[in-house]
């Protein structure tokens, strides 16, 4: 299932203060789906690039974008679609968090001049990140070589704890705990009323589970995770535009998606009580896992994007 999912990726690639990707065989052509306002747009991949979106926030004189997608083939097809729909000039990438839907495309950005923009710990985390990724999806899924995996981009400008851009119309914030990722960073869009928050919110939609990346392993800390959600709530009367699902104001976005990780914590608890020790990371480890997963499902009959949880639960798992 995985393969067949990213098959079309693997063919097209074979073609701090606040050089150019290679031409790729055209891949299915992704959709926008809407935002907010007139400035504020999305982009949204298929399920080769993990049905991800990407935001941009058009001032009328800049184009500011937040995340890059899982390739530089992806992310020539988001600045394409930006330059269809405004003359502003992309100026600004920013990855919100340490996972290669956000920065992998990043390269394609500083092909024409953009800047990518980080907090620091995220660019601290990215080189881990980036081997443990590569690793999978060259030596385990055999989808990509070494050579066309895309290379660990670079980034150009990162900051502490906060950041303005665009004269104060983009503030970017590090949130204290960590979340989907390692560490989190958001961005508020004061004029469009929106929060961006990357893969801390799947709006009814399942989340990627397996955790940040340190020291070559995944680490999910669902109590920061909740924390981190919790730290949202500093943005009142907010939209939240997360990396995958809906937007939805900010306070109904962490009340579900709290309620979601608990659940999900209480299913995977359960289940792992009622094995013999060790026996979840035995030779039945991938048949417990796809059980968990389809439990989670089951639990949550009208979110989307279940793959997701299919792929990420070890983590999880890992975590109880």
């Amino acid at each position: 299932m995985f393969a067949r999912r990213l098959a079309a990726l693997a063919i097209a690639l074979a073609a701090t203060g606040c050089g150019r990707a290679p031409v790729a065989a055209p891949i299915q052509a992704a959709q926008p789906v809407a935002a907010a306002t007139k400035s504020l747009h999305a982009f949204t991949s298929d399920a080769a690039g993990f049905d991800t979106h990407s935001f941009w926030y058009d001032t009328g004189r800049e184009v500011i974008v937040f995340d890059a997608q899982f390739t530089p083939a992806l992310a020539q097809q988001l600045i394409a679609g930006i330059r269809a729909a405004t003359r502003s000039p992309i100026t600004t990438l920013v990855i919100t968090h340490p996972n290669p839907d956000k920065f992998n495309g990043a390269t394609a950005f500083q092909a024409i001049g953009a800047q990518v923009v980080a907090s620091r710990a995220t660019a601290a985390a990215m080189p881990g990140v980036h081997a443990y990724k590569k690793a999978y999806f060259v030596d385990v899924a055999k989808l990509f070589t070494a050579a066309t995996y895309p290379a660990l981009p670079k980034v150009d400008r990162t900051f502490e704890s906060t950041c303005e851009l665009a004269g104060g119309a983009v503030r970017l914030s590090v949130l204290r705990h960590a979340g989907v990722a390692s560490t989190q960073t958001v961005a508020a869009i004061p004029a469009a009323r929106a929060l961006v928050v990357g893969d801390l919110v799947h709006h009814q939609a399942h989340a990627w589970l397996e955790g940040g990346i340190v020291a070559g392993k995944p680490r999910l800390d669902v109590d920061a995770w909740l924390a981190a959600l919790d730290e949202l709530k500093a943005f009142p009367g907010t939209t939240a535009y997360g990396g995958r699902g809906e937007a939805a104001p900010v306070a109904r976005a962490v009340a579900d998606e709290q309620a979601y990780l608990r659940r999900v914590r209480e299913i995977a608890r359960a289940y792992a009580q009622a094995l013999p020790a060790g026996e979840l990371a035995g030779r039945h480890a991938a048949a417990h896992q796809a059980e968990v997963a389809k439990r989670i499902a089951a639990a949550f009959p009208s979110y989307t994007l279940p793959y997701l949880t299919g792929y990420s639960v070890y983590g999880l798992l890992a975590a109880i």
